[in-house]
């Protein structure tokens, strides 16, 4: 038996999450069974999904697969294969040890098809933490959103929000290499300096601008085509008032409203969807992962010809997870928000 560190649900949050929700907790991990591998986890992932899923309520999340156990101390696991399923799950329940991406190395095989030193997730010869970030579920998201949910067209004005997260960015990267005009929204000098760096066209500090839909409409004069909603509220207003006719949404996430206590207000403009006859749609990434192989190839193409780039935060340390999720939600992650774990 070996020992591991596993964060846990400590209490469920009311509004804004804090550190008291989470608690450290060391665990004795048994030596794999025939047909399973032991994980030392390198890097782990965390993403504003996992509020959703410290409600009491059944959440879409990514999971290890039934039956199959992984330790190596983190706040996400993952499991013997080189996959992960993604599905709807249930609400974490009080003490349980918090799910999510991670890349690993084999410290011990009972399986014949994996040796101690393999990555776990790993492929293309990328940085392993890529496969978290530019090359994994984000990348993937952003991907999928744009090309399969805005279904992007020649000619379009694509309107991306927290242009300079995880998703977003790449968002922004995929409409430039596509030959699109794209403005993107972000908060912070640093921030809009990098969005313009990757060749974003129009930047918008959202923190320093006055009225968000008058700054949308003064670079956008004539209309927006994608929206590429990854924060609602006021986001959501302006790309409403900016669309032209027949635009598309692309529905990622509402970041603004995960610690809503109560229902917040809707789009004061939300007539807008009728009168200019917008398509806007919901995405769930479970339902796009088997388009996983075609993206990592066009992906890791990109990033080799040097036509894609990435920030990212860095936490060191599993008992600095849960430091590294609260970031998220106070806007102080720049790109991919990761923990190091060795």
């Amino acid at each position: 038996m070996i020992t591991s560190r596993e964060i846990r649900l400590k209490s469920r949050p009311v509004g804004m999450p804090n550190a008291d929700n989470f608690e450290l907790v060391t665990v004795s991990v048994p030596h794999p069974a025939p047909g399973e591998v032991q994980v030392e986890n390198l890097w782990m992932t965390v993403d504003p999904y996992m509020r959703n899923r410290m409600a009491h309520r059944t959440s879409y999340a990514p999971s290890s697969q039934p039956g199959k156990e992984v330790h190596g101390g983190a706040i996400g696991e993952i499991a013997a294969s080189n996959s992960t399923m993604y599905g709807w799950r249930p609400s974490f329940q009080l003490g349980d040890a918090l799910e999510g991406g991670a890349i690993g190395e084999v410290a011990a095989s009972n399986d014949p098809r994996f040796n101690p030193g393999d990555l776990v997730s790993s492929v293309f010869g990328l940085p392993p933490q890529a496969f978290l970030g530019v090359a994994g579920m984000p990348g993937l998201t952003a991907w999928v959103g744009l090309l399969k949910i805005a279904t992007l067209k020649p000619g379009d004005v694509v309107f991306v929000s927290v242009a300079a997260g995880a998703v977003g960015s790449v968002v922004c990267q995929i409409a430039k290499l596509k030959g699109h005009t794209v403005i993107g929204s972000a908060g912070g000098t640093a921030k809009c300096a990098f969005l313009k760096h990757i060749g974003v066209d129009h930047v918008i500090d959202y923190k320093v601008t006055g009225d968000l839909t008058e700054a949308l409409l003064h670079v956008a004069p004539t209309g927006i085509d994608v929206y590429f909603e990854n924060v609602g509220g006021e986001h959501l207003e302006a790309a409403l008032a900016a669309a032209n006719p027949f635009a598309r949404f692309a529905i990622c996430g509402m970041i603004s409203q995960y610690n809503a206590i109560g229902l917040p207000d809707g789009p004061r403009n939300i007539m807008f969807v009728m009168g200019k006859s917008l398509r806007l749609e919901g995405f769930n990434i479970a339902n796009y992962f088997d388009h996983m192989p075609e993206f990592q190839r066009e992906m890791s193409r990109w990033i080799h010809e040097g036509k894609i780039t990435w920030k990212e935060t860095i936490e060191h340390g599993i008992e600095n997870a849960p430091t590294a999720f609260l970031k998220l939600f106070r806007g102080e992650n720049f790109g991919k928000m990761l923990v190091k774990l060795r």
